[in-house]
């Protein structure tokens, strides 16, 4: 049976209080901000370290800028047909804790047909559609990137920054941890121009896996029945779409 992580769900008196300060301070300067549910707020105050002002100022700026990067309130899928005809995302099950599953392929992607706006579009595409399967109770998701067949055509290290940015400052403390495996030795020299643009708080999730320990560590973070059957599971991923 899924547990439910007390860091997620629990909160003191002392961090709603906070919590109220923050709507109060930033919805003086944005109305929309009002807007916002508790437990949204509770997670731009946890990504700026309990601190008010920095997580006022952090969402204002995502406030302003979902509104005009999804004007609508989500992105239709006919919009990134394109993307998603890569299949270069799937869901999966849950994982022990209870948290939703994604399954990331990076070498489906080609650098080269890139369109950075659709490729962001993307992007808010599928974290928003990973974060409505995010149970009450639960807050994160569990991230499964595999690297198998990763090259020179995938590499794409400003997609990777964009990604990265679009999740840790509008989509704070939704991840819960990322399972990168089947690393190619070529996919660390990327990494490595892309971990400067990662804040402290998201770059301790990214968890490097030998492939040795592959099937140990998965089964430490999923039930057999959730284990997808290409890594000789039982659960078959369903492409995003």
């Amino acid at each position: 049976m899924a547990k439910s992580v007390k860091a997620a769900g629990d909160a003191g008196e002392g961090e709603w209080l906070k919590v109220a300060e923050l709507k109060a301070m930033a919805g003086a300067q944005d109305p929309h901000a009002k807007e916002v549910d508790n437990l949204t707020l509770r997670r731009f105050l946890r990504a700026r370290g309990q601190d008010v002002g920095k997580a006022s100022a952090m969402l204002l700026k995502s406030v302003a800028w979902r509104r005009d990067a999804v004007p609508g309130g989500g992105i239709p899928a006919e919009r990134v047909q394109a993307e998603l005809s890569n299949q270069m995302a799937s869901m999966c099950g849950v994982d022990r804790a209870g948290r939703p599953v994604l399954l990331v392929l990076p070498a489906k992607h080609l650098s080269a047909n890139r369109d950075m706006a659709g490729f962001k579009r993307y992007i808010i595409y599928l974290l928003d559609n990973i974060c409505t399967r995010i149970p009450r109770g639960q807050e994160k998701f569990l991230c499964i990137v595999d690297l198998k067949g990763w090259g020179y055509a995938n590499c794409d290290v400003r997609a990777y920054i964009a990604a990265i940015e679009i999740m840790q400052n509008y989509y704070p403390e939704r991840l819960g941890k990322a399972l990168m495996i089947h690393i190619p030795y070529l996919f660390m020299k990327a990494w490595k121009m892309v971990q400067p643009f990662i804040d402290a708080n998201t770059r301790e999730k990214f968890v490097f896996i030998d492939d040795k320990k592959l099937g140990e560590t998965l089964r430490q973070e999923l039930d057999e029945s959730q284990v997808p059957e290409v890594y000789g599971g039982k659960l078959t991923p369903i492409p995003l779409s």
